[in-house]
């Protein structure tokens, strides 16, 4: 009898065991390497929100800000590892990867307003790209925008002379790369989690940001001047482990593709107003000058950085840049 009542206990536990397992949730270890009171902090928050609603609690949603789970250098690899789910580099870092076509982004000056950058995401060129990544074992599920980008450092910034042998910080990115050399900079490869401290101790002298990067992470204590160049764009591709993402449930699948879309729409609409934000709030903590280019110092900008385009076109390709530029044109750009 009592091995009857030892069987019973163990099968009921056993039930009760795989009952659990069944209602375990799918978690979705999500990191990325900025503040979460940025444009993608906030976005990556409202897909968490999204998907955990849409999936009535089938998926859980782990978000990791500030390189808290991994570095700028480390992060893509973790994924294609599976190490971790789900990511939202900025778009610089599929270069290094071995899709070099996306750093058609980093052109200085490729994008003259957020119509035409949107024309390119929202579009076949946008797609285009993304399917790209799926032999990388990357699956590609929106692209988020942050703003363009502004220059800082410890001096004045008025003409693209004025940056003629300083040491500023890039992203790992041939074209970027390119941009500060044509300024006459000398680029110096950094992971976003170390800039703060490099410009802290001089190890480089400035670097390139949109606002709401730069005062989120503080590097307006650490810089007296910034200048609104508006010269480079960044934005952000959110992409999926495709072995992962491949094995959901068609119906989680839907759902979460449902979230992200929402979340992309909302990312894409607060981008703005938070780097207007942030940049105001620059201004208003009296230590750094912020400095607007008047058309004078821009078309001297423009006129240094442009021949990028052209320097770049054997390894981003000639068609892709030719037909981002086709997008302004349709816009009345020239």
């Amino acid at each position: 009898m009592k091995l009857k009542s030892l069987l019973f206990s163990l099968l009921a536990a056993s039930v009760m065991s795989g009952a659990a397992l069944a209602q375990a949730p799918i978690v979705i270890k999500f990191s990325h390497v900025v503040a979460s009171d940025t444009p993608k902090g906030k976005a990556a928050e409202r897909f968490k929100e999204l998907a955990e609603k849409a999936t009535k609690g089938r998926v859980k949603v782990e978000l990791y800000p500030n390189s808290t789970l991994y570095k700028d250098k480390e992060e893509l690899e973790a994924l294609q590892l599976g190490a971790v789910q789900m990511l939202a580099p900025s778009l610089a870092k599929f270069g290094p990867l071995g899709v070099k076509e996306f750093e058609v982004f980093d052109l200085p000056y490729i994008f003259p307003s957020k119509e035409v950058l949107y024309r390119v995401t929202e579009g076949q060129i946008g797609k285009d790209l993304m399917k790209k990544l799926e032999s990388k074992g990357i699956v590609g599920l929106g692209f988020w925008d942050n703003g363009f980008k502004v220059m800082s450092a410890n001096k004045p910034l008025h003409l693209p002379t004025d940056l003629k042998g300083m040491k500023l910080r890039i992203q790992s990115s041939k074209v970027l790369d390119a941009q500060m050399r044509a300024l006459g900079a000398n680029p110096q490869v950094l992971a976003f989690s170390e800039v703060y401290q490099a410009l802290q101790t001089g190890v480089v002298d400035g670097t390139e940001n949109p606002p709401s990067n730069l005062y989120t992470q503080k590097m307006h204590e650490v810089q007296k001047h910034v200048t609104v160049t508006n010269h480079g764009y960044l934005g952000y591709a959110v992409i999926v482990n495709k072995k992962f993402w491949d094995g959901l449930p068609a119906d989680i699948r839907n759902e979460l593709d449902g979230a992200m879309k929402a979340a992309t729409k909302y990312a894409n609409a607060i981008a703005q107003q938070e780097n207007d934000n942030a940049l105001e709030a620059v201004k208003k903590s009296g230590k750094t000058t912020v400095y607007m280019l008047n058309d004078k110092e821009r078309a001297e900008w423009r006129k240094t950085l442009l021949p990028v385009q052209k320097e770049m076109e054997g390894r981003i390709g000639k068609e892709l840049i030719a037909n981002v530029n086709k997008e302004a044109l349709a816009l009345g750009y020239k």
